[in-house]
């Protein structure tokens, strides 16, 4: 897989936030809704600009969130006008704001951003309670399809990922290439011999390890496709031991928290690499 792969799906940003209203706690909380989402607030090395347009170009079809009442040292209404016009079609954008401002003043905002400006995720008031801000931003991801096409944010493996099992007597191992809540794919060692599997056939037992952490799951394999070098990519639905799609809320919760890690690694260290260009393009720039 290579880095675009790695990154692609949408994910949604949040522009210097004021982690008060929304703690970085809340990220993991939205994977498990299936959101990939991040909090960018550090302007001290990068300037503002320079990271949204790294975000927009690196992460195309994002969505971004700015909360405007933070002091990161732009006019916020001439800032965001200026992203939408720049990256026309290239990101959604919204506008986070505190509880607190007048009828007037709301009235005001929303027509700006919404009517005159029209940006499709919204102009929306944060409440002093960190539970309530967090329905109210779900509930605008979900609106906006910060999830795109996939119900659960998947990580890609790296070769130690591995599973095996039984199938009528023969052992079966090879290569976890992704992993969701709910799916893994899996490429069969082609060294060693086995019957063919036929599409839905119910696996009682699977041993699934990945990022240090190994779980044994019912599955049922979904989707089988030829590879090059003579390989095969098998995509298994995990069980839980109700019979139901997913896994037990043990085990979900250790892999949500391992899909996290890994996932968001990625992104940061993709974003970081290309900050890191940029300043040493622009060595003069300094915290002011």
């Amino acid at each position: 897989m290579d880095a675009r792969t790695e990154i692609e799906g949408r994910k949604t940003f949040f522009i210097a936030p004021d982690t008060s209203f929304l703690p970085e706690s809340y990220l993991e909380d939205f994977l498990s809704r299936g959101y990939e989402a991040y909090i960018i607030k550090d302007f001290r090395f990068y300037p503002i600009y320079e990271q949204v347009k790294i975000i927009v170009e690196t992460c195309p079809d994002s969505i971004l969130f700015f909360f405007v009442d933070s002091d990161v040292g732009v006019d916020w209404a001439k800032f965001i006008k200026y992203i939408q016009d720049e990256f026309q079609g290239k990101a959604l954008i919204g506008v986070l704001y505190a509880k607190g401002r007048t009828d007037e003043q709301k009235a005001a905002m929303e027509k700006y951003y919404l009517f005159d400006m029209g940006l499709q995720c919204g102009c929306i008031e944060l409440a002093y309670n960190k539970e309530k801000n967090f329905e109210i931003i779900d509930k605008v991801m979900y609106a906006n399809q910060a999830c795109g096409r996939r119900k659960n944010v998947r990580a890609i493996c790296d070769s130690a990922a591995s599973a095996n099992f039984i199938y009528q007597g023969a052992v079966v191992k090879g290569r976890v290439s992704d992993i969701s809540v709910s799916h893994f794919s899996f490429i069969p060692d082609p060294n060693y011999t086995f019957p063919d599997i036929p599409l839905y056939t119910n696996i009682g037992e699977i041993t699934v390890t990945f990022k240090g952490f190994r779980f044994k799951v019912p599955a049922t394999l979904m989707i089988q496709r030829d590879l090059d070098g003579g390989k095969v990519l098998q995509v298994f639905v995990m069980l839980k031991s109700n019979g139901q799609q997913g896994l037990d809320e043990g085990i979900a919760e250790k892999v949500r928290e391992r899909i996290y890690v890994m996932v968001t690694d990625k992104v940061k260290e993709a974003l970081l690499e290309k900050c890191k260009a940029w300043k040493q393009a622009h060595p003069t720039f300094h915290d002011n």
